[in-house]
């Protein structure tokens, strides 16, 4: 089984090598940051289980960077680690989506312990994903990015084969540009969004033949896979 991936932020050297240390004793793959801004860079590249964040912290502070990795994935744990002991710092980190919020100094055994419950909770809430659609008389494999009808088969680009799959799991629903963006991307950047008009064009083209199935464009909203029963 793999180890469980962890995203640490926090900017004091000592008290991040001594925690990694004993996470990783404990089994997990720490990926420390030594500031927001590099933690936010890290978690929209990669995949990991659960984000343990320093509150001060230069460049992007541990609530902007709790904020803004929430816009990116709801579920994911976030543990705060702070020297700020306010009620109202605690109450802050929690609206923004913290599932929990611990005081310097803290103890390494409930960490550990909460790290453990959080894990578990999120595993719970796993759903097998579905990677087979029937899209008119086309077979989608989103797993191995194919479109197929008979014996013809188009093989996609990751980022067409992830666009497709999310219109798929939200059919006859409005879906935000900047959703969508978020969803493929991590950001609603505008360069981004260009090569989306790209991959909807080309999904447009390669459903063409399907009278039923529709990408709607709602101007200035985002977009509508309409698929008719």
């Amino acid at each position: 089984m793999s180890k469980y991936k962890i995203l640490y932020a926090e900017d004091d050297e000592t008290l991040a090598f001594l925690t990694k240390d004993n996470l990783e004793l404990n089994g997990y793959d720490v990926f420390h940051c030594p500031n927001g801004e590099n933690c936010l860079e890290q978690f929209k590249a990669g995949s990991f289980d659960i984000c343990i964040l320093d509150i001060m912290m230069p460049k992007i502070d541990g609530f902007e960077l709790a904020a803004a990795i929430r816009q990116i994935d709801t579920e994911i744990p976030i543990i705060f680690l702070s020297a700020k002991t306010l009620k109202e710092d605690r109450i802050k980190g929690l609206r923004l989506g913290a599932d929990d919020y611990l005081v310097k100094p803290f103890s390494i055994e409930e960490l550990l312990l909460k790290i453990e419950i959080f894990l578990k909770r999120s595993q719970k809430k796993v759903v097998p994903e579905k990677n087979s659609y029937t899209v008119g008389a086309f077979q989608f494999d989103a797993e191995n990015y194919t479109l197929s009808k008979g014996s013809s088969k188009t093989v996609l680009t990751q980022r067409e084969a992830e666009l497709l799959k999310l219109f798929l799991d939200n059919k006859n629903t409005v879906l935000k540009r900047e959703q969508i963006l978020t969803a493929l991307w991590g950001t609603d950047d505008y360069f981004m969004g260009r090569s989306l008009d790209v991959f909807i064009s080309r999904l447009r083209k390669l459903l063409s033949e399907e009278d039923g199935i529709q990408i709607e464009n709602l101007h200035g909203i985002g977009f509508k896979f309409n698929i008719k029963a």
